[in-house]
């Protein structure tokens, strides 16, 4: 499925590569699935799902000669087997997980030993960057036989954690916060999530930078004054996320259908679009269902995985975005990707998304969990076509200056030189 840390990491690594830095990323589990030109497409895949499920589950398998995983951890036979599976889930996970964070110790530790081998044929890094928490297991053996510095990004690993069960989730969150010593410095997405996750971990504050997510702007256009925005004949309030639970869709769609009761938007229409994989079907029919039962199916319409081209297009479409989220969201790239085509959006109070609110201008907070509370923001802007204007090109602007990749590039390059203080 698309995943918005993917995202993020690959456009970072394509813009360090345009700035002329030798850059490699390596994908661990499985391939990546992106909507740009894939930045490790030439590396190999370590860590294979397929192997390092086996070697958690069987004995046996440990001792299975090297070429047999190296053949399951093939580009082509992961993404096959991914394609038919659910996301996963914390729940089925949580032996795996802890074996992952005691790193050399832990079940996996071939697999350790493999990626240290190739990454010895490669050039020396001057800095080994952890796509997320949940790895820094593999940093102690990194940072030994590498000799070279460790970073790590956070990118809501807190949600997972927790949704582990009572058997696992204190040993996880205990395994962390011992092997965070290893790592040299953590980039957070936000204050916020910097903040929880600092006190978390037990994290000094000068070993955590905020670096904020930037999106790639290619194919984003400034468009002022919007028409669809001036004169709406049948305006669009839109989602694009995550179909699933967590992300607040089931709330968004109590939402529309409070606006269509009101009947102060007549002709509102509803677009959900965004990932939706084997795990996320049988929520979106029960989505379908109420909206049928409400009747208004007719008037709204799903989008699931979107190319790149596809998503611009579709959020261009829009007059009011909300995702409201139900958990404490560690920055929601999708927020940005919305401001980027010149659309106001609507969030809840929680988690970063005032932050991202404060620094753009880019839309409207409202309580969280409450479809009401959610509805009377949009109906507002949907209602008041200027202010929704005047909203959408403040956050549109606010994005290409300062929630672009480079941006980000730039940030990130200054808390890995910082590191070497």
């Amino acid at each position: 499925m698309y995943c918005g840390n993917c995202f993020r990491d690959n456009a970072l690594v394509a813009e360090l590569r345009r700035l002329g830095h030798d850059v490699t990323m390596v994908p661990l589990y499985l391939p990546l699935t992106l909507d740009e030109e894939d930045q490790s497409a030439n590396t190999p895949v370590f860590f294979g799902g397929i192997s390092v499920y086996l070697e958690q589950k069987s004995n046996l398998f440990q001792r299975t000669p090297k070429w047999l995983r190296r053949l399951l951890a093939s580009r082509k036979l992961l993404a096959k087997v991914a394609g038919r599976a659910a996301s996963t889930r914390a729940g089925e996970v949580g032996d795996m997980l802890i074996s992952m964070l005691r790193g050399e110790e832990g079940r996996q530790a071939r697999e350790l030993e493999e990626l240290i081998a190739w990454l010895q044929t490669q050039p020396k890094p001057d800095v080994v960057c952890l796509s997320n928490a949940l790895l820094v297991g593999l940093a102690r053996r990194l940072k030994s036989d590498l000799n070279t510095r460790v970073t790590c990004t956070l990118q809501g690993e807190d949600v997972f954690l927790d949704a582990l069960p009572d058997t696992h989730r204190e040993e996880a969150w205990a395994l962390l916060s011992e092997r965070a010593k290893d790592v040299d410095g953590f980039i957070a997405p936000s204050r916020y999530f910097g903040d929880l996750m600092g006190k978390r971990l037990g994290l000094p504050p000068e070993k955590v930078s905020v670096v904020r997510n930037g999106i790639s702007l290619n194919g984003y256009q400034v468009q002022s004054p919007k028409p669809k925005v001036q004169s709406p004949s049948a305006p669009v309030l839109g989602y694009l996320a995550r179909m699933c639970p967590e992300k607040g869709l089931a709330t968004l769609v109590e939402a529309f259908i409070l606006l269509k009761q009101r009947g102060k938007v007549p002709r509102l229409k509803l677009h959900i679009g965004g990932s939706c994989g084997p795990g996320d079907e049988a929520f979106v029919k029960s989505l379908r269902k109420r909206l049928a039962e409400a009747g208004f199916i007719g008037e709204a319409a799903f989008f699931p995985n979107l190319s790149r081209v596809e998503k611009i297009t579709f959020l261009e479409a829009l007059m009011v975005f909300s995702a409201p989220a139900n958990y404490g969201e560690a920055f929601g790239l999708y927020v940005i990707e919305a401001m980027a085509a010149g659309v106001p959006v609507v969030q809840p109070r929680s988690g970063a998304f005032p932050e991202i609110i404060e620094a753009t201008g880019g839309g409207l907070l409202c309580e969280r969990g409450d479809p009401k509370s959610l509805a009377d923001p949009i109906e507002t802007l949907l209602l008041d076509h200027p202010r929704a204007r005047a909203l959408g090109e403040a956050g549109q602007s606010a994005v290409f200056e300062r929630f672009s990749v480079a941006a980000m590039a730039e940030e990130s390059l200054r808390a890995f030189a910082g590191l070497e203080s």
